[in-house]
């Protein structure tokens, strides 16, 4: 990492951070034990701790236009081992979601997903996999992955070909729409 001056540290993205996350950053003292606990830290830029860090100084730039705030599978893992109850897996989601409101997206795919489930869940107030699974592939132009498992998938009764019924539909659809309206506070 780079060496980096506190007196430029974005006040405003920690304090946005501590409100949208319900949690005191600086609470953390860098144990790694977030770190020590994550499965994906392998496939990080930046480990867990490092994010932590990186948001109680306030590089704004450096969090955001990260991967691994994409890649963060919400486990908990994190969050079950800091010794100061931060929960830190929301504190990742945050970051995450203020990354997509600021236009970046370093993980295409993740995001791409991400949408589609979405979309899928407001469409039909649930996710419909095999509408899922075709807009994941159209959106992200991995159209023939993964084909050869379509048969067993299929005869296993794992893709209906048409979405399920639900009860409350409306109500997940006002969800999506209350969202819309309140934008990131909702």
């Amino acid at each position: 990492m780079q060496i980096f001056n506190l007196a430029d540290a974005d006040q405003g993205f920690i304090d946005e951070v501590e409100a949208r996350s319900h949690q005191n950053v600086k609470n953390c003292y860098q144990c790694g034990n977030c770190t020590a606990g994550c499965p994906y830290t392998f496939a990080y830029d930046y480990s867990v701790s490092q994010i932590m860090r990186l948001v109680q100084t306030g590089q704004k730039d450096a969090v955001l236009k990260c991967r691994s705030i994409w890649l963060c599978g919400s486990c908990q893992s994190c969050t079950t081992r800091c010794p100061n109850k931060i929960d830190v897996a929301r504190v990742m989601d945050v970051c995450r979601h203020m990354a997509r409101e600021e236009g970046y997206a370093t993980e295409r795919a993740v995001k791409i997903f991400a949408d589609s489930f979405l979309d899928s869940v407001e469409r039909h107030g649930r996710a419909y996999e095999l509408g899922l699974m075709a807009s994941y592939m159209t959106r992200s132009g991995r159209v023939f992955t993964d084909v050869d498992l379509a048969p067993q998938v299929l005869m296993r009764g794992k893709l209906p070909f048409k979405p399920h019924p639900i009860q409350g539909r409306e109500q997940v659809a006002r969800i999506f729409e209350r969202f819309r309206k309140g934008g990131k506070n909702a």
